[in-house]
């Protein structure tokens, strides 16, 4: 029994919850489709009005014209400011200070509108001609402070657009030319055609040197090959000393051929004394 209880109290309790929230996100969406609702009713509204004061313009001479026309303006002037502000505060956060400002001058650009629109019931012209200058110029000074914002907003948009611009370019730029890398290096130098150079020089100089280590182990093998007839030339001396074709004593010491000499004349007889 005590396990069902505490199931129907949580139960309960899950459906209070649901039935709070629901009640809560109703209110919320009721309040959120008035407030829309309401903004564009007070737009139409508006919209209505200017067409109306545009219309008495052109409709009504002298002074009810001229006011009218007084009014359009001050609206007109308002109403860009602020689509101006508001379109650019998502991007500049520091627009909502203008748009604050904004608000204020709004205030009374209200306040004068609302004078203005007693005043065009004044059935006494001559009053409301006294009045006029005074009103076109208190509009004057709302507007000019308007505008002022309006055209410092646009030229601050247009120079952050320039600047984001640039900034673009030479990114584009820098992409561009890393795609092309091979202009870099062309500009630079070729590297096939130096590694090609250098490995034609390498070559030239293994060859030269090869050229140089041939011809020297030529010499060598030719001044081995002297060397070789010298040590021959030697032996072969040394070989007639000691060897079969022994050499006299006399031939040795230049006498062989005065002893042959004198040996033949010895040899010859003597036909004198015989």
């Amino acid at each position: 029994m005590d396990a069902i209880g505490v199931v129907i109290a949580l139960v309960m309790l899950f459906l209070v919850a649901a039935a709070v929230m629901a009640v809560v996100g109703t209110v919320k969406a009721a309040k959120a489709v008035a407030a829309k609702v309401e903004r564009h009713e007070a737009h139409a509204r508006r919209a209505v009005e200017n067409a109306a004061l545009r219309a008495k313009t052109f409709t009504k001479p002298g002074s009810q014209g001229q006011l009218a026309a007084v009014r359009l303006s001050l609206r007109t002037s308002l109403d860009a400011t602020r689509q101006v502000l508001e379109s650019g505060l998502a991007e500049d956060s520091q627009l909502a200070e203008s748009l604050q400002l904004l608000n204020r001058l709004d205030a009374h650009a209200a306040e004068l509108d609302r004078e203005m629109r007693i005043l065009e019931r004044e059935p006494d012209s001559a009053r409301l001609a006294t009045k006029l200058p005074e009103l076109r110029e208190r509009a004057g000074r709302i507007t000019h402070a308007a505008e002022t914002m309006r055209w410092a907003a646009q030229d601050r948009m247009r120079r952050f657009a320039d600047d984001d611009l640039a900034r673009l370019g030479r990114e584009c730029e820098n992409e561009a030319g890393a795609l092309r890398h091979w202009d870099r290096v062309d500009g630079s130098g070729d590297p096939d055609g130096a590694g090609a150079a250098a490995s034609a020089a390498g070559a030239g100089t293994g060859a030269g040197s090869g050229a140089r280590g041939t011809g020297a182990q030529s010499d060598g093998v030719s001044a081995a090959a002297g060397g070789t007839a010298a040590a021959r030339s030697e032996e072969t001396q040394r070989k007639g000393l000691t060897a079969g074709n022994r050499l006299r004593a006399e031939d040795v010491l230049g006498l062989g051929e005065p002893l042959n000499r004198l040996a033949d004349r010895l040899r010859k007889p003597n036909t004198g004394g015989a």
